[in-house]
């Protein structure tokens, strides 16, 4: 048995007709879309025939992505390929932590999926409230972006990898930040094309309904550990999983020490599940010594190579 790690991918990776494959192949694929659609109806139709636009809209775009990275994940966990490894860690970057908490057993299926309907709803309601803006920093030092959100006011979203943060925050905040890391000699900053200040304190109204959410649903002890975006810790409490879901709506996604919190624990081998490759590429960049495998197709579960 080879032990794994099952990471899972957030919002941005969306392409319309992803899972069709999986669909029309694995029955516990289809199952998982099946029951998708009659708890937000419409929702494989968009999935697969798009358009675009609705897809990226955010009735769908959370609770697509999610949907697809659990029924790649039931296709795999169908396969023989699935017996000859031994899960031991599972997280996801941001949205990707709720495909993460069922692929453990923390949380059935329809529950998370309610989750990921309502956490998208109250976040789209809170970029309304006050505007946001967020921009990746690419090849700028961590602690020097820290410094110059402090001196700002901007708040860092996403520590992705070495070369890449995300900042956040008021527009204005930002746009003053991306103009002092610019000035002194960060590679690029890049405007991301979002709606608000995820991952900032302009998102309190969403995470205080969405605590309030959390108390309707049930959480199971992880059959692996779980890292949370919060503190890259690994757990198996339900109550501590239930904590930091409410807390990541707000915190920075602590994506480089989740990576090498897993890596220091003696697994290599991490297996991304879900559309897009962004994971890997950023694992890369963490540490070029892991190996990590995509599963966006049925096929690539057949040439899986562990």
């Amino acid at each position: 048995m080879i032990k794994v790690a099952l990471i899972f991918p957030g919002q941005g990776a969306q392409e319309v007709g992803m899972g069709r494959e999986f669909y029309e192949t694995s029955p516990q694929a289809k199952a998982i879309f099946d029951q998708a659609n009659s708890i937000i109806p419409g929702l494989t139709d968009v999935i697969f025939n798009g358009p675009q636009e609705e897809l990226t809209s955010t009735a769908f775009c959370q609770p697509a992505i999610f949907t697809f990275s659990v029924a790649a994940l039931r296709a795999f966990q169908a396969h023989p390929k699935f017996k000859n490894i031994q899960p031991t860690f599972t997280c996801g970057l941001s949205l990707g932590e709720y495909p993460a908490l069922v692929a453990c057993e923390a949380v059935s299926f329809e529950d998370a999926l309610r989750l990921v309907e309502r956490r998208s709803t109250f976040m789209d309601e809170a970029t309304k409230i006050k505007q946001g803006k967020m921009a990746a920093v690419i090849g700028f030092d961590k602690n020097k972006i820290i410094d110059i959100c402090r001196e700002t006011g901007a708040e860092v979203a996403n520590i992705n990898s070495p070369e890449q943060i995300v900042i956040t925050g008021e527009v204005s905040k930002v746009e003053a930040a991306s103009e002092l890391i610019k000035a002194q000699g960060a590679k690029r900053v890049i405007p991301l094309d979002v709606s608000g200040a995820f991952h900032s304190s302009l998102m309190k109204p969403a995470a205080e309904k969405f605590e309030k959410e959390l108390l309707r649903f049930k959480f199971a002890s992880a059959t692996f550990s779980i890292l949370s975006n919060v503190d890259a810790k690994p757990t198996n409490d339900p109550q501590t999983i239930s904590q930091n879901l409410a807390k990541q709506i707000t915190s920075s996604v602590q994506w480089v020490d989740s990576i090498q919190t897993i890596a220091k624990a003696g697994v290599v081998d991490f297996i991304e599940i879900g559309p897009g490759t962004v994971l890997k590429g950023l694992i890369r960049k963490i540490d070029p010594q892991l190996k990590v495998y995509n599963i966006q197709k049925p096929q690539d579960i057949e040439a899986l190579s562990i």
